[in-house]
């Protein structure tokens, strides 16, 4: 689990802590003048995305794509497998993999709303720019490390997101200077103590971007029957190394991350298609019924009908917001 540690203050530190002040809470008013409604908003910086909630939600399971992750307030909890990471406005979440999570906001109100963005990329920008800087020659030989992680959000990042947040008011900007400042937030996060947690993802021919491709496999061939050891020739790894890897990237095994990606599949297809359970389990992938409902019960909580119909209900009691 990681939370937040509070800083010493010695030195420099309140003033730095002063800044930082300031920052969150421009950003936090940025964000609260442009989200007047709940839910999640696209922005005329196409990888910007702002949220807001009023109050806490129950969790969210997704598969998230690579991001950068920011609270202006508020915090959120957000679980990989068994893995638990709480954070709020004094720390970043990065999303580094496509990973299945469970996220959920803990803690909002009229009051005080939780305000966050997340800012998606590509992991061949990470790539480009860990050529330029030649990281792959600095990075330290350690293990593969977790699709996902927490780290202090600093001034240094905070300055470029402000910057980044703030072209949302003059839109004819964003063309030209949205890509620098989003290199600039890239580069920082880098250069962040964790930084070489991204860089490994991006490297060619590292174990995490082996993982990667095993990862883009399962995403796309999620329906089919899955033989580890096809799996593992693929990505060109021996059986043994692809567990031990794509465990220590998304705290689950082939075949829990299989799972977990037709399990999340079945329930947007039965909200979005109006299907039954039935079809849903069969068309991605399951041939038993009960092991589908079963499957399903213990990991959303409630039988697949039951399920549904209160999502439903939740949509409708938000007015269609998401």
């Amino acid at each position: 689990m990681f939370t937040s540690t509070p800083r010493s203050l010695h030195g420099e530190r309140p003033v730095e802590q002063l800044q930082t002040t300031v920052m969150r809470a421009e950003l936090a008013a940025l964000i609260d003048r442009m989200t007047v409604v709940d839910g999640a908003h696209q922005t005329a910086i196409p990888r910007l995305l702002l949220a807001r909630a009023s109050q806490m939600q129950h969790p969210v399971h997704a598969i998230h794509e690579p991001a950068f992750c920011v609270l202006a307030q508020g915090s959120k909890r957000v679980l990989l497998g068994e893995d638990v990471y709480i954070y709020d406005s004094s720390q970043y979440l990065v999303v580094a993999q496509n990973l299945p999570v469970s996220g959920q906001v803990v803690d909002a109100s009229p009051e005080a709303p939780y305000l966050g963005l997340r800012l998606s990329f590509d992991v061949k920008d990470i790539a480009a720019l860990g050529l330029d800087l030649q990281l792959d020659a600095a990075l330290p030989n350690r293990r593969s490390p977790r699709g996902i992680f927490t780290g202090d959000l600093s001034t240094t990042l905070l300055d470029p997101l402000l910057r980044l947040t703030r072209l949302l008011d003059t839109p004819e900007d964003v063309p030209a200077l949205a890509p620098l400042i989003t290199r600039e937030i890239l580069y920082r996060l880098l250069k962040a103590p964790d930084g070489w947690r991204l860089a490994q993802m991006a490297m060619v021919d590292s174990h995490s971007q082996r993982i990667a491709q095993a990862i883009s496999v399962l995403s796309q061939r999620f329906q089919q029957a899955l033989r580890v050891e096809d799996l593992a020739d693929e990505v060109h790894m021996s059986v043994s190394s692809l567990h031990q890897h794509f465990k220590a990237v998304t705290a689950m095994s082939p075949l829990q991350f299989q799972k977990q990606l037709r399990l999340q599949e079945s329930r947007r297809i039965m909200i979005s298609e109006n299907v039954d359970a039935a079809t849903a389990g069969h068309r991605v992938g399951y041939e038993s019924q009960s092991q589908f409902n079963r499957e399903y019960s213990r990991f959303f909580g409630s039988p697949p009908a039951r399920d549904v119909k209160r999502l439903r209900e939740l949509e409708l009691g938000r007015g269609g917001q998401t």
